[in-house]
């Protein structure tokens, strides 16, 4: 989160961005999110943790937050990636850019 909280608070648009980005670097369920953030959070910590656990159950929430197959999709690839490239940093010993 910290890579990216720059990157984060330049795309929200309302509210107040520092606030919501330090929210969420520490706990997403105390942050003022949407049901479709909420959703999103909660599958992707699930999806993050236990891969393995994720079932077609776990995407009604997600459904119900108004997400179609592709938003579901698309999601998916995004944790996916993120997931996989901070393993691969991770296990390389890549230290941050100054200033992260």
């Amino acid at each position: 989160m910290h890579a990216h909280a720059a990157d984060f608070r330049s795309e929200v648009r309302d509210g107040d961005a520092a606030a919501l980005s330090e929210a969420l670097l520490h706990d997403w369920r105390r942050a003022a999110l949407t049901r479709a953030d909420r959703a999103l959070c909660a599958f992707a910590e699930t999806l993050a943790r236990e891969p393995g656990r994720i079932v077609e159950e776990d995407l009604g929430p997600l459904r119900a937050a108004g997400l179609d197959d592709r938003s579901i999709h698309d999601a998916v690839q995004a944790i996916s990636y993120f997931c996989y490239i901070n393993r691969v940093a991770e296990g390389l010993g890549v230290d941050l850019e100054p200033g992260m």
